[in-house]
């Protein structure tokens, strides 16, 4: 029987193979097409699904993030706070994200390693922790993992689908 580590590993592996299969030859031109000339982009959505796992789980286990620790932030060179995730984004702020394929995946690979880590010390019993009180009911750290998986399928998705729209 699988444990609920096992399940949330082979989910979070499930995301990182789907961005990979989303962003793996193009170009940068193509990473950045937007639909209807506004629409989020496919870095963008890779990188903010990637910065909010990257954020999140970072919290929950009580580490650094990789996207500051690593370097990643300077690899990328954005024009947002350190801090930005991508919540709230105007559309001008998702057009100024412009990096190559192998910059996205290699930060989300570096994110899933985090992830995967923390989540093979992971007992059943350690998911009732209240990890969020600013909600009512206050979020558990299973509803906050299963939240982030759900958020990065959202994305890589959408991801997905814009890839499906590029030009021929």
């Amino acid at each position: 029987m699988a444990s609920t580590s096992d399940l949330l590993i082979d989910g979070f592996g499930r995301i990182r193979e789907s961005v990979h299969a989303v962003v793996d030859g193009l170009d940068e031109d193509q990473l950045t097409f937007r639909a209807e000339g506004g629409g989020n982009s496919i870095a963008w959505l890779v990188w903010h699904l990637t910065r909010v796992q990257d954020d999140h789980v970072a919290e929950v286990s009580g580490t650094k993030q990789a996207w500051t620790e690593d370097g990643w932030s300077g690899r990328f060179g954005l024009p947002f706070d350190e801090a930005a995730t991508g919540y709230g984004h105007s559309q001008d702020e998702v057009g100024q994200v412009r990096v190559p394929a192998d910059l996205l995946a290699g930060y989300h690979d570096a994110v899933h390693e985090r992830t995967v880590g923390y989540l093979r010390g992971l007992r059943d019993a350690d998911l009732d922790r209240v990890v969020d009180e600013r909600w009512d009911p206050p979020v558990t750290l299973a509803v906050r993992l299963v939240s982030v998986l759900d958020d990065d399928a959202q994305h890589v998705g959408q991801a997905a689908y814009v890839r499906g729209l590029l030009p021929r």
